[in-house]
């Protein structure tokens, strides 16, 4: 993983931390599962850390060409 990317995952994180600590105090705990559930598959590894992977990688691709 890159720095750059290592570095837009760790601030990531840190933020769906926080949005899944304010739904589980807002919701039913089956809500809140399911809520998690679709939550860390949207905006995880399989998500949001794939899309922005593919991102970084082309644009250190871009940057290194033009070097």
């Amino acid at each position: 993983m890159s720095t750059l990317l290592a570095a837009i995952v760790e601030a990531l994180n840190r933020r769906k931390g926080k949005v899944l600590d304010l739904a589980q105090l807002s919701m039913h705990e089956a809500q809140f599962r399911t809520f998690k559930k679709l939550f860390l598959s949207e905006f995880g590894r399989d998500g949001a850390e794939r899309d922005l992977q593919t991102v970084v990688a082309e644009y250190e691709r871009q940057r290194n060409g033009r070097e």
